[in-house]
């Protein structure tokens, strides 16, 4: 019933940007919180950036300064500007979504309800 469609991943150059986007469809309840992860291969998935409904925002230590998560709510779209980007940026970036805003305490992937697919984000030095 939920669906969340991330694009705008890519490959880049070190120092680049790149602006994903989630496009969120059949959801009637309000987004309580919404988030970016992202997982390299081998490695866990790591919360990313988080917003909630009322717009404020979180960031990991590792991309503070760098990364910018933004919502449209008239457009029901998710987005990340990553700027400076870096090679450990690199890995799948996933959209989630969910209805508690108790969800954007913490960025953890157990507190998301709803998830995209992925959009692969390669960043080369």
């Amino acid at each position: 019933q939920v669906q969340l469609v991330e694009s705008g991943g890519g490959s880049v150059q070190a120092g680049g940007s790149l602006r994903l986007s989630c496009v969120a469809s059949g959801y009637t309840n309000s987004r309580g919180c919404m988030g970016w992860f992202r997982q390299a291969p081998g490695k866990e998935r790591e919360g990313v950036a988080i917003i909630d409904r009322y717009g404020s925002t979180n960031y990991a230590d590792s991309v503070t300064g760098r990364f910018i998560i933004s919502q449209d709510n008239a457009r029901n779209t998710l987005y990340l500007q990553m700027n400076s980007l870096k090679p450990e940026d690199s890995g799948m970036y996933y959209c989630a979504a969910e209805v508690w805003t108790t969800a954007c305490r913490r960025a953890s992937p157990t507190s998301f309800r709803y998830w995209g697919r992925g959009t692969q984000v390669t960043v080369s030095s």
